[in-house]
């Protein structure tokens, strides 16, 4: 392996931290994406086909993993989480998954520190691995299209990589910031209501 080679570190880099992020979240995932898409769309050491196409299967992996682990052992995540739930609440939410599980999962991934809990009871209500994956891989595709785009904008408006790259970086961090105080503001809303 050429270490000289920004591809070479490029594209694990965009591989393992999407990946790495999407099951434990200490790195901004959307912010890895969006800066490697800016350097796809500022020089030629990266392919953006190729950043996005990376992007999807880290964060997809990711997610199958988030999902799988609590579903393998299902019943005690169940346990664990019907503990400080109310009866009504968990049966809610097993029936908001029964008729919109995918719109829930694939809405899950696109809203900022939404992915895990709902992946999580996902896989304590035993919703089916047949409608998670698709699902999930459609959530993700749309997550990594988005955050490339962010980068994409950013190169284009800046020849430099590196400004590029900060752009990007600010501007996931900025649009990330703005869905949580949106999120946040809808949920004092209908505390309200």
């Amino acid at each position: 392996m050429n270490w000289t080679d920004p591809a070479a570190i490029g594209y694990p880099a965009v591989f393992g931290g999407v990946l790495l992020g999407s099951i434990i979240p200490i790195v901004p995932t959307g912010a890895v994406v969006g800066a490697a898409a800016a350097v796809a769309t500022t020089t030629d050491h990266l392919s953006l086909p190729l950043v996005i196409l990376l992007s999807v299967l880290g964060a997809y992996l990711g997610d199958v993993v988030t999902f799988g682990i609590p579903r393998l052992g299902s019943e005690a995540a169940f346990r664990w989480i019907s503990r400080r739930q109310p009866a009504e609440r968990l049966e809610r939410a097993r029936d908001q998954f029964t008729r919109r599980g995918w719109q829930l999962v694939v809405i899950g991934r696109l809203v900022p520190a939404g992915r895990i809990p709902v992946l999580l009871a996902a896989a304590a209500l035993s919703y089916p691995w047949r409608r998670l994956l698709p699902a999930a891989l459609v959530a993700c595709v749309l997550w990594a299209t988005a955050y490339a785009l962010l980068g994409i904008l950013s190169g284009g408006i800046f020849d430099s990589p590196l400004i590029a790259t900060l752009l990007a970086t600010v501007l996931v961090l900025l649009v990330t910031v703005a869905l949580n105080l949106i999120a946040r503001w809808r949920r004092k809303t209908k505390e309200r209501v």
